[in-house]
């Protein structure tokens, strides 16, 4: 039996890519990287993962760009906000195990940690968390180094994008039954503005968040209530 990481002939033996055309050589290659990204052999570990992570990510990418209600009815009130989102608007990255998704203003794009996911209804929370951050950087001419601006954006994302729902929350660890959608929101968004680098400490977004809390909790804006 033959060991060969490549495609073989009937004999065995590995199929010589010199004897191909350019067209043909093309194919061969392809088929060789695939069969090593499924069996493991020829190929690095860590490559491996890699486009693993990245072939899940896009796959859950396009089916959610393309038909989760959340994300289109988003799509639609950016597009009249004139911020229209493609799917290049969304690449795949390995990012820390901390993140799973980030919105870059300067670039307009939202970032998707490709194998930082638990499933696809978390990569559909956190694209529509980014999107309310696009949104208001098109609607409120958000200044991100504020931090009361910033902490009005992540109330906001929070609330609406799902991220603070039961559900995720038990994903999380953390189970309560006392105000647990304000908690889960108030906490994340503390830790986010913490991240900002115009915080200088937990008590400075402790307190950008209370002063724009009521205001900013109950403004849904595009939707007409938390979803």
């Amino acid at each position: 039996m033959s060991n060969a990481a490549g495609p073989t002939t009937d004999s065995g033996s590995s199929l010589p890519s010199s004897s191909l055309s350019p067209s043909e050589n093309r194919i061969f290659k392809k088929w060789r990287k695939e069969f090593s990204l499924l069996t493991g052999y020829g190929i690095d570990p860590g490559d491996r993962v890699f486009t693993i992570n990245r072939r899940n990510c896009e796959r859950w990418k396009k089916d959610l760009l393309n038909y989760s209600p959340s994300v289109q009815f988003m799509f639609k009130h950016l597009k009249q906000a004139g911020a229209n989102a493609t799917p290049a608007h969304f690449p795949c990255m390995p990012c820390d195990l901390t993140h799973s998704g980030g919105f870059s203003p300067d670039a307009g794009a939202v970032v998707l940690c490709q194998g930082n996911f638990l499933n696809k209804k978390h990569m559909e929370h956190t694209i529509v968390h980014e999107l309310v951050h696009m949104y208001d950087h098109a609607v409120f001419n958000v200044d991100w180094n504020n931090l009361r601006h910033h902490a009005c954006s992540e109330i906001r994302a929070n609330s609406l994008s799902g991220d603070c729902s039961w559900g995720r929350e038990i994903q999380r660890g953390i189970l309560s039954f006392s105000k647990q959608h304000q908690t889960c929101v108030r906490r994340r968004a503390v830790m986010s503005v913490m991240a900002n680098p115009n915080c200088p400490d937990k008590e400075s977004a402790e307190r950008a968040v209370n002063e724009v809390w009521e205001s900013c909790f109950n403004d849904t804006r595009p939707f007409d209530e938390i979803y």
